[in-house]
C-alpha cells in the first residue's frame, strides 16, 4: 500500500516528488533508496505520458472554437516560461526547468512545454530522466539531511519540502487527565 501512495502522489501535478519522496521517506517503513527508486520511474513515466497524451488532446481540443479563441493564445503565452531554458540549453535546459523542485516547475509542466516547444520526443525522454533524477537526488538529499539532524525539522527547506507545521503550531495532548466534574 505505500508503494501505491508514493506513485498517485507523484501523479499528482504540483506534488510529483516533492510530496512522495518525503511521503515514503518520512511515512513509511519503506528504505530510502527504494522510495527513491519507485518515485522516480513514476516521475519519469508520468513525464512521457503527458508528453505523448499532448497531441492526441490538442487534436481534440482543437475541434472546438472556444479552445481556439480563448485557451490555445493563454498557452501559447505560458510557454514563454520554458523558452529562454530551451533555447540557451536545448533539452538540457528543459531538464533544469523539470528538476529544480521548485513550485511551477516539474514534469508536467516541462513535458507540457517540451510539446509546445516541439521539443524531439528523444531529446524529451533525455531531459525527462535526467531532470526527474535530478530532482529526486535534491528530494531525496534533503530528506536525508533532515533525517540526520543536518537540517532542523523546523528550518525553512522543511517547512517547504515536508509541509510539517512548527513545533509552536502543533496541538500537544494534555499529559495529564481532567478530572470529571463532581456529581450534584
Amino acid at each position: 500500500m505505500p508503494f501505491l501512495l508514493m506513485i498517485l502522489l507523484t501523479f499528482v501535478p504540483g506534488l510529483e516528488l516533492r510530496a512522495s519522496i518525503p511521503y515514503g521517506f518520512f511515512g513509511t517503513d519503506v528504505a530510502w533508496p527504494l522510495v527513491f527508486l519507485t518515485c522516480v520511474l513514476a516521475n519519469v513515466v508520468v513525464g512521457w505520458i503527458v508528453f505523448w497524451l499532448m497531441g492526441p488532446v490538442f487534436l481534440l481540443f482543437h475541434k472546438w472554437r472556444w479552445f481556439d479563441r480563448r485557451v490555445w493564445p493563454w498557452l501559447e503565452r505560458r510557454q514563454d516560461k520554458l523558452r529562454p531554458y530551451v533555447e540557451k540549453y536545448g533539452e538540457w535546459g528543459v531538464a533544469l526547468f523539470i528538476g529544480v523542485p521548485l513550485p511551477g516547475t516539474g514534469v508536467f509542466t516541462g513535458a507540457f512545454g517540451a510539446y509546445l516547444l516541439r521539443l524531439n520526443p528523444r531529446k524529451f525522454s533525455i531531459a525527462n530522466i535526467a531532470g526527474v533524477l535530478l530532482a529526486g537526488t535534491a528530494v531525496t538529499a534533503l530528506c536525508l539531511l533532515i533525517d540526520k539532524g543536518v537540517v532542523g525539522k523546523d528550518s525553512l527547506l522543511a517547512k517547504v519540502f515536508l509541509k510539517e507545521r512548527p513545533a509552536a503550531e502543533q496541538v500537544v495532548a494534555p499529559t495529564e487527565e481532567i478530572p470529571a466534574p463532581a456529581a450534584p
